[in-house]
């Protein structure tokens, strides 16, 4: 067997790994197998006997799959080895009915779609608690003031809260998209050779809707060899899910600067070289899986454009990207679930980072208070040559404010007070909090 790679554990989970494995794959095909026949024993094409014995047999654990990897070399595909080996454990009376009107490409696909089920189901839990982290933080934090910014800059207060509330909504929405293909577009594949399930006669069609049902996946309109839809919708599920768990990680990473401080990780990591340095590690293997997903994705989307009935390497190059993107997505969701599930929130940064600019951050509210009186260029450009004075100065806006007569005549003491207090300029951020947590209350994610 291949042995892992060093960086094997940092990319997946224990469960997604033993999930997307080879024996899960050969468990998957041998479960499409099984289904097939009984579906075809449903149908009256296969007889029930063979179909239990066809059944027997379906399981990893009497098949070698380190050979049947070692196998599919020789005809680019594991079913060939399987279907092989398969035949040779059942009783003969069996036999003739074994992948009976199937083609390889209807297993490998009905196979991925049940390893992406099973890999599914563990990301959406984990988006699910990561939410669930993320209402707490949310809720906890609906006032704790946050400088805001944008360009990588201090802009206008907002609230650790509404941080959260933003974050809660991408997940729930991450997670939406991932239960709707799972539920809805993972599908069943049954073509035969050229789609058409000639080798099953007039009844092929009826078998394409009991195979589905025996397996819980969809059941599809026509076979869907060379439309691959369907992958791209799940690549394109997963991409989105960890674009959004790759920017909560990367918030994490720029609050827990040391300059910034507004963050910590509950398990902070060391360094080989500076005994000092608290990593969030973490967020660096969420910010390092979310990275390598476009290329995936990418390499899924390339693959859709496919020759006829059925491929010649465009759907090969799938299953090792899909195995992939599996394994790194429930990685990143499993990580920021315990990274948000153990956050510890620094209020005493957050209020003194917010005091850095003396204030200067509080000139759209000023230039507000003053606009009624003075008109809005006015306002403005007065406002902006206060700011330079009290950076001139090393003063506040609001000592500049409070200094100058032409302020003083518009605004009293107390007006320039609560023109420059950030707690009271934060506009719709609470309400936004709590829509954020009235939304997901609604949400379902079984």
């Amino acid at each position: 067997m291949t042995e892992p790679s060093l960086f094997a554990p940092m990319s997946s989970t224990p469960e997604a790994a033993e999930r997307t494995g080879r024996r899960a794959w050969v468990q998957a095909m041998l479960d499409f197998e099984r289904a097939l026949a009984a579906a075809q024993s449903s149908a009256g094409i296969v007889p029930a006997e063979a179909a239990a014995e066809i059944a027997r047999c379906c399981r990893a654990e009497l098949f070698d799959a380190d050979s049947i990897a070692e196998r599919a070399v020789s005809s680019a595909t594991p079913v060939i080895a399987l279907v092989r080996d398969l035949t040779g454990a059942v009783d003969p009376a069996a036999r003739p009915h074994v992948h009976r009107g199937a083609t390889s490409q209807d297993v490998v696909d009905t196979a991925a779609m049940l390893i992406a089920r099973s890999v599914l189901d563990l990301v959406v839990a984990d988006l699910a608690a990561a939410a669930r982290e993320c209402a707490r933080l949310a809720e906890q934090h609906r006032d704790t003031v946050l400088i805001g910014r944008s360009l990588l800059q201090q802009a206008l207060p907002t609230t650790f809260g509404c941080r959260a509330a933003g974050w809660l909504t991408a997940l729930d929405d991450a997670a939406t998209g991932l239960r709707r293909v799972r539920d809805q577009r993972l599908a069943v594949q049954l073509g035969g050779p050229a789609g058409t399930l000639s080798a099953l006669g007039a009844g092929g069609a009826r078998v394409v809707g009991l195979l589905a049902a025996e397996l819980g996946l969809a059941e599809p309109v026509v076979p869907w060899h060379t439309d691959r839809s369907r992958v791209a919708e799940l690549a394109g599920a997963l991409g989105s899910a960890a674009g959004v768990l790759g920017k909560i990680a990367l918030d994490v990473e720029l609050h827990a600067q040391t300059e910034v401080g507004e963050l910590t990780e509950g398990r902070s990591g060391g360094s080989s070289a500076m005994p000092h340095k608290q990593n969030p590690v973490s967020a660096v293997l969420v910010t390092a899986a979310s990275k390598r997903v476009p290329g995936l994705v990418a390499t899924l989307l390339s693959a859709m454009p496919q020759e006829y009935e059925r491929a010649a390497g465009a759907w090969q190059s799938e299953w090792e990207p899909l195995t992939e993107l599996l394994r790194v997505v429930a990685a990143a969701a499993a990580t920021t679930r315990d990274l948000l599930a153990g956050l510890r929130v620094h209020p005493e940064r957050m209020a003194a980072n917010l005091e850095l600019t003396g204030g200067l951050v509080m000139a759209e509210a000023a230039a507000g208070a003053l606009m009624g009186a003075l008109g809005r260029t006015e306002a403005q450009d007065l406002v902006a040559e206060l700011c330079r004075c009290a950076v001139r100065r090393g003063t506040t806006l609001r000592a500049e404010l409070l200094r100058d007569s032409r302020v003083r005549a518009v605004l009293s003491e107390q007006d320039v007070v609560a023109a420059t207090e950030p707690a009271d300029h934060l506009g719709s951020a609470r309400e936004f909090v709590d829509r954020a947590l009235s939304a997901h209350s609604g949400r379902e994610y079984a």
